[in-house]
């Protein structure tokens, strides 16, 4: 009478039951035959590593130092156009807004029922020594803290350049002054 698997459904005749009988255990003891079979005959890693020298050392004498690279024309365009159109921002006529930096003025959450006047104070101190800011001074709260900025800088250099001159006209907020990364908004008539 045939004798089913339990986990196929395969049929097995009485003579091939002990086969089976046989392999099923032989199965349970693979993973332990496989590591005794790793153990008893280690890789060895001298003569891979000795290979991968010699390949190494060929490619060096073919190449006498000198790396060329083949990049097709379809990719070299491709390439050199997407990095150009990422450093030149396309601006339209108008108001566009930009990846830039700005310079952090004040910045507290400290004293709620007074935060938003003295955020507002800070950014009128600054507009009456420099002019040049009008139009630039932006006073938002995140809760729950109020900040101040000023400037629409395109690059770090010319935030830092400003930053420097915020720094001596008012020594006593230096402290708190420093350049952010921040959306700018730039004209272009």
């Amino acid at each position: 009478m045939p004798v089913c698997c339990r986990h196929c459904t395969a049929y097995f005749s009485p003579d091939n039951e002990m086969k089976f009988l046989i392999l099923s255990r032989l199965a349970k003891f693979m993973p332990v035959l496989a590591i005794g079979a790793l153990l008893c005959n280690p890789i060895d890693s001298r003569a891979e590593s000795h290979n991968d020298n010699n390949v190494i050392e060929k490619m060096q004498a073919e190449s006498n130092g000198n790396v060329i690279i083949d990049i097709p024309d379809n990719l070299l365009d491709l390439i050199l156009h997407s990095s150009k159109k990422e450093q030149s921002h396309d601006m339209k006529p108008g108001v566009n807004k930009l990846a830039g930096f700005r310079i952090q003025v004040f910045s507290d959450g400290r004293n709620q029922h007074t935060l938003e006047a003295r955020a507002k104070a800070r950014g009128s101190a600054i507009l009456a020594k420099f002019p040049k800011y009008r139009g630039q001074i932006y006073t938002y709260s995140s809760s729950p803290n109020w900040y101040t900025r000023v400037g629409n800088f395109r690059t770090n250099a010319e935030a830092n350049a400003a930053l420097t001159e915020l720094k001596k006209a008012f020594p006593n907020y230096s402290s708190e002054m420093r350049v952010v990364k921040s959306q700018i908004v730039v004209v272009k008539p």
